[in-house]
């Protein structure tokens, strides 16, 4: 173990020993260090108000990294031609003590002004009201269309900014900041927006591509293990559907992405992003191809709409992906033993493939008001093989009920 001081951000000139806390409330610092594993003192407890000691038994790149890894998105948002505009970082509950004081910091010297908006934490708050609430925000604050707003969170955060940005004066600029896995390996890629409506996940929404992805894959520490393994729903999707190979890598290296190894998880979202990426620029409005990337998602947001609360996401995908490559398996495209690799490569992740308390009967009538119907006929993605999806318009009510009873594990 190593113990020494670490340098944040030098103290003036004449000061000794320790180093400044780049947030100015030490106690709020303190904690946040607490999420990275990283155990500081604050500088009143030792007659420096303001400035912190660490101990660390890491590297001193890795702790320097973990806590100035924001640091470059003030050059990206120049890159991009945003300095010297007005700035909302949206957040949710859970994000804001975390980063937002970060993030604010970072985007100052490069805004004329830099303002927040939070919301309260989670898919029930994904709705047209928080929307409203940031127009207000905006408008107050007089918000023009070179302004632009800053996605800083999971896919909610991400979603409901991307809607605002679409909607505000016909359309602003927005970049994404994703800190979860599930934002990171998905939502924030390729311009889907929206928010929830009457319990019907994304029915209302924009195509809005955003000027910026910027990731910083550290953020990923300070999520609990359930809800950062839920994204691997998300990326085991992709391998699926169109990279056999980076499938077949997740599999071999499962074990380093459970425990966050850094150079790997940089890696996965590498390949990740860039699956995802090759399928967006090919058909950007979902006109054909990129409803491949809602494998898993039809039975997925059925029971997700009966399970919300109850189960993330990504672990509704996991469970529709399971029901979609029984269909697959029963239409003859993969083999018993396919299948059987298909679930054991979620479940590697800790994810679920079989559901209880679902009404059957109500999830088949949810699937008739997905955003992904065609006039009549649900445009199902199926496993061809293992790398390779298809859409198929021709899966019947009664293959997905099959398919459900596969999932369903009620007595």
């Amino acid at each position: 173990m190593v113990l020494e001081s670490f340098a944040i951000r030098e103290r003036p000139e004449g000061s000794a020993g320790d180093r400044e806390s780049p947030d100015a409330d030490e106690e709020k610092f303190v904690a946040a260090g607490k999420k990275y594993n990283i155990i500081m003192v604050k500088g009143s407890a030792f007659g420096c108000a303001g400035y912190v000691r660490l101990a660390y038994c890491v590297s001193r790149e890795t702790v320097k990294n973990a806590l100035t890894a924001f640091e470059k998105l003030a050059e990206k948002v120049k890159q991009i031609g945003l300095e010297g505009r007005k700035v909302c970082i949206v957040m949710d509950s859970n994000t804001s003590h975390l980063y937002g004081e970060m993030v604010r910091k970072v985007l100052e010297p490069v805004s004329a002004k830099v303002i927040s908006f939070q919301f309260p934490a989670g898919e029930l708050h994904k709705t047209l009201d928080v929307v409203r609430d940031i127009y207000k925000e905006l408008i107050e604050a007089h918000f023009d269309r070179k302004d632009y707003l800053a996605a800083l969170g999971g896919g909610v955060v991400g979603d409901i900014t991307g809607f605002a940005a679409a909607t505000y004066l016909r359309g602003i600029s927005f970049i994404q900041i994703p800190t979860t896995l599930l934002s990171q390996s998905d939502s924030s890629v390729g311009g889907k927006t929206g928010v929830d409506f009457d319990g019907y996940k994304n029915m209302v929404g924009a195509f809005c591509m955003p000027k910026l992805v910027y990731m910083n894959v550290s953020t990923l520490s300070t999520m609990d293990e359930r809800d950062y393994l839920s994204g691997m729903g998300e990326v085991v999707k992709h391998g699926l559907i169109r990279d056999k190979k980076f499938f077949d890598w997740l599999k071999i290296n499962h074990e380093k992405i459970c425990s966050q190894d850094n150079e790997t998880l940089i890696e996965m979202d590498y390949h990740n992003c860039r699956i995802k990426g090759e399928v967006v620029e090919e058909d950007p409005t979902e006109q054909g191809i990129r409803s491949l990337l809602n494998f898993g998602h039809t039975l997925g947001h059925a029971i997700e709409k009966q399970k919300a609360g109850e189960l993330y996401h990504g672990e509704c995908v996991s469970i529709g992906a399971a029901a979609a490559a029984y269909i697959s398996m029963k239409r003859g495209y993969l083999t018993k033993d396919e299948l059987q690799t298909v679930l054991d490569a979620f479940t590697s992740f800790k994810l679920p493939i079989t559901v209880t308390g679902v009404d059957k009967e109500a999830a088949l009538a949810a699937t008739k008001s997905d955003k992904k119907m065609q006039g009549n006929q649900i445009r199902f993605i199926l496993l061809k093989s293992l790398g390779e999806a298809v859409v198929d318009k021709t899966v019947t009510m009664d293959e997905m009920r099959e398919a459900l009873d596969f999932v369903c594990q009620d007595a």
